[in-house]
């Protein structure tokens, strides 16, 4: 191969300058047979800045927006009368269910705390990071009050399942995919559970079709024991969005901030 020299040093940063908007690495190229680790946090945007922009918007404006989106719902309801809605706060059992959720999401290696706090990492990236994962702990935190009973024997039938099986899966083996998997089981459940078992007990006569079964002396008892507040059938409507939403946003979730390392 023939040495090129520039003759000055304007030619030689224009030489420079093209090299570095193709994405060529030139010296040393054949020496390694090709197969380099190249940062792509240091590529040009022609050979991978575009699918990093794609990155970052994902992981600092839409994965916020869906879990804020979430805390947003998981509080709302809508009044079986009148029809407005109403927002409630959650209750501490959700803080609490939240809380070890999010611990099992590192344990499972969906969260990996290097990937999302270090060192080499700008201050404003681990304050960026943080905020996401405090969108995560809120939306979790709705997600539970969104599924659990306002009150009455199915609240702590439920909040019970709930809280065994966290407590239950912090001691198993678990990887992203299984976790996942779980997951979606239990919410699934327990929105049946509550949005169509007992929404429909609770509901007038003659807008259920599971209570018109019911005979008298069974539905007056069966009231008694739920104790639970007459909503609107939109109500579930609006919590299958929220679940749906937050499943979607652990399905974009990224283990790690890193950027990632490419071989050429």
């Amino acid at each position: 191969m023939a040495n090129i020299i520039p003759e000055s040093t304007t030619e030689m940063d224009s030489m420079l300058d093209e090299t570095f908007i193709t994405g060529e690495l030139v010296v040393g190229a054949e020496s390694v047979g090709g197969n380099l680790d190249i940062d792509k946090s240091r590529l040009p945007i022609s050979a991978g800045g575009n699918n990093l922009s794609q990155q970052l918007y994902l992981r600092y404006w839409m994965l916020p927006l869906i879990f804020l989106t979430v805390t947003l719902l998981g509080g709302l309801r809508l009044d079986g009368a009148s029809g407005s809605f109403i927002f409630l706060p959650p209750s501490l059992f959700c803080l609490i269910a939240a809380s070890i959720l999010i611990i099992l999401y590192f344990r499972a290696g969906l969260i990996r705390t290097d990937g999302w706090f270090a060192d080499d990492f700008p201050l404003t990236k681990n304050i960026a990071n943080a905020a996401v994962l405090i969108a995560l702990f809120a939306a979790s935190t709705q997600l539970f009050n969104s599924l659990l009973p306002e009150n009455g024997l199915p609240l702590w039938i439920i909040g019970f399942c709930f809280f065994w099986t966290l407590w239950n899966n912090l001691f198993s083996n678990f990887d992203t995919k299984r976790l996942l998997r779980s997951l979606g089981a239990l919410f699934g459940l327990a929105f049946v559970v509550k949005y169509i078992v007992l929404a429909n007990l609770t509901a007038p006569t003659s807008e259920s079709w599971l209570r018109a079964i019911i005979e008298n002396p069974v539905q007056e008892a069966a009231t008694a024991l739920l104790d639970l507040p007459r909503f609107s059938a939109g109500t579930g409507y609006l919590q299958f969005f929220a679940v749906a939403l937050y499943l979607l946003g652990l399905f974009l979730f990224p283990a790690t901030t890193r950027n990632a390392i490419i071989k050429k």
